[in-house]
């Protein structure tokens, strides 16, 4: 399933209060690769942003006054997340300000049109309960440089989002070959008697730092470790 991580910036904190969306962005992942496509646009909100939304992103109104209404980018956007994930950090205040949006341009809103919605923060909860879970101090938490995020935007935002993602969620998995076409058909064997294998047995050190890695990918998957349980489970005779 392509995946979509979606980050926007706005006049305020409240749509309901008449706020609206200064800029929206999102970048493709699939197969837990980022694809190089993304979708951005500054937009022109139509009012003032609050002081303190201003402190936050910097867009002025002198700034967004000739950028697009999101009516005018509407078909866009609509196209480019189109039965995608979309992967949000605090997923219900961005869907708020885009449902608000989607509505005036006469579209149903945003779970229609994309095959579910994550967020991301809730994942960063359930891994990190009692901690501080906002994007910069994710970043610091997986060692992700943000040097560049010295005011928020959505395009970067979303950029980084990706990435705490792909930290946040690696396990097992990560380490498959991702690409499906480069997987040995199942009817080819290798005969290993051909080979002139030299085995090599790991150091005391070696090993230790092997279950190290493990110990790290037990945690960050949740338990869910493949390779630290195989020793432990009944094998056929």
């Amino acid at each position: 399933m392509r995946q979509i991580f979606l980050d926007t910036e706005t006049t305020g904190l409240e749509p309901k209060l008449g706020h609206r969306m200064v800029e929206v962005a999102a970048v493709e992942m699939n197969h837990r690769q980022l694809t190089g496509r993304h979708f951005h646009y500054y937009l022109n909100p139509g009012r003032e942003s609050d002081p303190g939304a201003l402190q936050v992103h910097g867009l002025t109104s002198h700034f967004l006054k000739d950028k697009h209404k999101f009516h005018e980018i509407t078909n866009e956007f609509m196209a480019f997340i189109d039965g995608a994930e979309l992967i949000i950090h605090n997923a219900p205040f961005d869907v708020a300000f885009l449902d608000l949006e989607l509505g005036l341009a006469k579209f149903k809103a945003l779970e229609n049109y994309c095959a579910t919605i994550t967020d991301t923060l809730k994942i960063a909860k359930d891994l990190h309960p009692g901690k501080r879970n906002n994007l910069d101090a994710l970043c610091d938490r997986y060692q992700i440089d943000n040097s560049k995020r010295t005011l928020h935007g959505a395009l970067l935002d979303a950029e980084l989002l990706a990435d705490v993602y792909l930290a946040m969620t690696r396990g097992q998995e990560s380490l498959l070959i991702e690409n499906e076409d480069a997987l040995m058909d199942a009817d080819s064997k290798i005969n290993l008697e051909d080979l002139n294998l030299v085995m090599l047995v790991a150091s005391q050190e070696e090993l230790d730092l092997h279950m190290q890695q493990l110990d790290k990918i037990e945690q960050e998957s949740q338990g869910k470790c493949v390779w630290k349980h195989l020793d432990s489970e009944p094998r056929e005779s």
